[in-house]
């Protein structure tokens, strides 16, 4: 697959987490999300045992808890629609500090903000602990379609370089004296994405010609073969096994 990428969300370390293969820490993440969304949302205090574990796996892949709550951050466009969601719902009403609030949308509020956290926090413990190269290796152990898995690769390879191709144009028009400052200016920001698209598309032609030029046939060849034994399965399932006994419970008291 390449060499490796490193990527902001990642935190370097050497905790039994970081240490798992990366296949099991996904199939581990994909589990444990599944049996969230499936729990029944009026059982609050099986969300609360659900945080609980996933401090666990924090503590365990020594990742500071500011670290993790920066970047959950990244789901604030999510919990602005479920605050809005007891407003415009329909459906039975209560008064709840002088403002009439749907029951139904109190619910979905809550429904969305704790799942939609708790596979939020999931996925930043797994980008935390694991490299992006990593993650596509496991993704192929996983035997996900190899198409995705190299359009993932690309994606990820190169999106560093067109940001670069973005900022060196942008300092090309700060250095001629070039400042956005209004709808007048929206023409010259439009020829520079038309113009970034470009260099982008023949970036990739020259790139697939090389690769074609040196035997590809489209499948990339696999370096290294990750394997995970019986003991980091069960490391790596402790998690969403737990999980599922507290979804059952959720479902049964």
């Amino acid at each position: 697959m390449g060499a490796g990428h490193a990527h902001r969300l990642y935190r370097h370390g050497h905790s039994p987490v970081h240490g798992l293969p990366p296949h099991t820490k996904l199939a581990a993440t994909f589990a444990f999300v599944v049996v969230v969304v499936s729990t029944p949302r009026e059982a609050m205090w099986a969300f609360g045992l659900y945080a609980a574990l996933l401090a666990l796996v924090a503590y365990a892949a020594r990742v500071p808890a500011g670290f993790l709550l920066k970047r959950l951050l990244i789901e604030v466009p999510f919990v602005a629609f479920a605050v809005l969601m007891p407003f415009v719902a329909e459906g039975e009403r209560v008064e709840v500090l002088g403002m009439s609030l749907s029951v139904s949308g109190l619910w979905g509020a809550w429904n969305v903000l704790a799942k939609g956290t708790l596979g939020v926090a999931a996925s930043v413990l797994l980008a935390s602990t694991t490299e992006l190269r990593e993650l596509l290796l496991g993704l192929q152990r996983l035997k996900l379609p190899p198409l995705l898995v190299q359009i993932a690769s690309f994606m990820i390879r190169y999106g560093d370089v067109i940001a670069d191709e973005m900022r060196r144009m942008r300092i090309a028009r700060e250095s001629r004296g070039f400042e956005a400052k209004g709808v007048r200016h929206w023409g010259v920001l439009a020829k520079s994405a038309g113009a970034l698209f470009i260099r982008s598309y023949e970036r990739g032609e020259r790139v697939h010609l090389a690769m074609v030029s040196r035997g590809y046939a489209g499948s990339m060849p696999v370096i290294d073969e990750v394997t995970a034994s019986r003991a980091q399965w069960s490391y790596a399932l402790a998690l969403p096994v737990a999980a599922l006994v507290v979804c059952v419970l959720g479902w049964t008291l």
